[in-house]
């Protein structure tokens, strides 16, 4: 079974409330947007991810006989939600941001335009799928900043919340600028090059870890990297070096070795030292074992000779920040602007745009968030992306999503690039937006001051 395409992978109030909408004629065109209320205190920017897979599920929601089954034998519906469920089909229009784009608090990343029970129905999943990619590529990207030219490749599948998780932590990793992933699936599926070593299982398999490495050489001999911490680190260099003139002999090159425990600086310093002496400059040094950017930070501070890291629970559970305050909220409904006004979850009203200026060296300074019909100087950065409940461009390429990341982390202010705690950037809230969240109060206390 498809749980991550099973329309039922949603909450029960999103169908009481479409049962309610349908019996009280509630079916004219809504807007709602998904954006982050506010930045995480280690997190100076977000970066989009998430969008191609939210447009798969709109194009693929449909609701199967056995499903529409389960919900009638349920006893909690109605005919009219029954039968409003068994021609659902996804018709509406959604705007934007490209994924890879980086973004800030309460810019929205994704606008839903369709009647109102369709834009209900799709919030529970919308609001999972965003959310996940873009808090991870957020995380990666950071690492990616930290460890600038290094090797990073995704180890975090096994600690990962879930099948879906880790397959998608891959994906989101791999925008935000990583190399690759040791998840077999996401090469399958994504195309993300495949990285792979060997487990300190093998090595304790065998009575020796010269014997142990030998037999993992002539078996796997292609882009050999071999564990060297299962015992005493620099004592397993000194086999490496000894045992790399025979495996050369048979055609067989050591491409690296991997260090996954102790002090990863002074390791890596002792064991350059060792092999460098024994002709082995060659060999690369690939360190795993929870890391996280401040490491990475510390270990390039440190100059340590480490060419490559392997990432794991840190990235794929977003360990330091493991939630957004993220949302998915009505901004118009029947052609007049909404928003919520509830203590620290108030909202702006209406169809949004994000401008984005530039300074004169192509970094980043500035965002203005406004209604769209409004005109601003700088970059629009959302977009129509799907018509009628069909995408208007095909699929853009992991290549090209990846490109469009690697741009917005280069354009980044040195502050934000250099992931200083506290560094913050300008989104500027026109007046016309304010101007527009003060009209729909005003409408609403006058509409509360006529009710009996």
């Amino acid at each position: 079974m498809d749980l991550a395409a099973n329309p039922l992978l949603t909450d029960l109030y999103q169908l009481n409330m479409i049962q309610a909408y349908l019996e009280h004629g509630e079916t004219r065109t809504a807007v709602f947007e998904f954006f982050v209320r506010k930045l995480p205190a280690r997190r100076g920017f977000l970066v989009a991810a998430g969008l191609e897979q939210a447009l798969d599920f709109l194009e693929s929601l449909r609701f199967s006989p056995e499903e529409l089954d389960w919900l009638e034998k349920s006893g909690r519906f109605g005919k009219d939600l029954l039968d409003h469920l068994a021609e659902f089909r996804f018709t509406g229009h959604v705007h934007a941001m490209p994924e890879g784009t980086v973004f800030f608090a309460n810019e929205p990343i994704l606008r839903v335009t369709a009647p109102l029970p369709e834009a209900q129905l799709v919030e529970t999943r919308l609001i999972n799928i965003l959310h996940f990619q873009s808090l991870i590529a957020a995380k990666a990207a950071r690492m990616v900043l930290c460890a600038p030219g290094k090797l990073l490749v995704d180890f975090g599948l096994r600690r990962a919340h879930g099948a879906e998780a880790g397959l998608l932590a891959a994906r989101a990793s791999y925008i935000a600028g990583f190399s690759g992933t040791a998840t077999m699936l996401a090469g399958k599926l994504f195309g993300i090059p495949i990285y792979g070593t060997m487990a300190h299982s093998f090595v304790q398999a065998y009575d020796g870890e010269t014997a142990a490495f030998e037999a993992f050489a002539h078996s796997r001999p292609d882009n050999l990297v071999l564990l060297i911490d299962t015992y005493d680190t620099e004592e397993a260099a000194g086999k490496v070096v000894s045992l790399a003139p025979r495996l050369k002999a048979a055609g067989i090159t050591v491409r690296g070795v991997r260090l996954d425990s102790g002090d990863l600086i002074a390791l890596s310093k002792s064991v350059r030292r060792i092999l460098d002496a024994g002709g082995l400059s060659d060999v690369t040094i690939f360190a795993s074992g929870g890391l996280d950017e401040d490491e990475l930070a510390r270990i390039a501070e440190q100059r340590a000779p480490i060419d490559g890291f392997g990432i794991g629970t840190s990235l794929t559970t977003s360990f330091d920040v493991p939630a957004l305050d993220c949302a998915y909220k009505l901004q118009e409904y029947a052609g007049l602007p909404r928003r919520k006004r509830s203590t620290g979850k108030a909202t702006w009203p209406g169809r949004k745009q994000v401008w984005r200026q530039y300074s004169s060296d192509g970094r980043m300074c500035g965002d203005t968030l406004s209604v769209e019909e409004d005109s601003q100087s700088g970059e629009p950065l959302i977009q129509l992306v799907m018509e009628h409940g069909r995408r208007l461009q095909p699929e853009p390429t992991l290549a090209e999503i990846r490109a469009r990341a690697s741009c917005d982390l280069e354009r980044l202010p040195e502050p934000l690039r250099r992931v200083e705690p506290g560094a913050s950037y300008p989104v500027q809230v026109t007046e016309r937006l304010e101007r527009l969240a003060a009209e729909v109060d005003q409408r609403l206390a006058q509409q509360e001051g006529t009710r009996p």
